[in-house]
């Protein structure tokens, strides 16, 4: 997996992003309660004028997480496949962090798939607190463009710091900060939008 590299926001990113959700949509329609199922583009292509990792993050929220066999299996038609990471220890493949003391362990497991070096689809409980946070977080670079623009800059020396690294394992860690910073203003926007 190459380093991090920030490019400048393509409007094609949303377009992608729709069209692939259709897919990952019909393929899992054969799954009880389909229909409350959300989807959504997240991350920083998500998010118009933000320069960006050029790999498209998109979510599906369900009840309960079928196998990863079993999401593998409908997911068969499309260009998805299962992603392990590029290390043990990769950030975010079957669980997301939760701080510690906060909500029961389960609801932040989830299943990871990708289109490899361009897509990252996660399949997340409809409970996960992660996954509320990550679309309050996306509306509200939004809502802010000063704070998008610095997002942006942060991530931009993120990846000039982790040039040379192998993956962007340690670039996703140590954006870390970002969020811990904003987090309290985030979770007070969200409440009251």
């Amino acid at each position: 997996m190459p380093s991090a590299v920030i490019a400048e926001y393509d409007p094609e990113w949303p377009v992608r992003a729709h069209h692939l959700l259709d897919e990952v949509r019909a393929a899992f329609s054969v799954l009880p309660g389909a229909e409350g199922f959300t989807y959504d583009h997240i991350g920083s292509t998500s998010v118009p004028g933000l320069g960006a990792k050029p790999i498209i993050d998109l979510q599906v929220c369900l009840p309960e997480l079928p196998a990863l066999d079993e999401l593998a299996a409908l997911l068969a038609p499309t260009p998805f496949v299962p992603a392990h990471g590029s290390r043990p220890d990769s950030p975010g493949v079957y669980r997301d962090a939760r701080r510690p003391g906060e909500h029961d362990d389960a609801v932040y497991e989830k299943r990871l798939f990708h289109v490899p070096d361009t897509v990252i689809l996660h399949v997340r409980r409809a409970d996960s607190p992660f996954a509320r946070f990550v679309v309050d977080f996306r509306d509200w670079l939004r809502a802010h463009p000063d704070q998008a623009a610095r997002y942006e800059r942060i991530k931009r020396d993120l990846a000039d710091d982790h040039a040379d690294a192998a993956d962007y394992d340690d670039y996703t860690r140590a954006k870390t900060a970002f969020f811990t910073e904003i987090g309290p203003g985030l979770t007070r926007w969200a409440a009251g939008s």
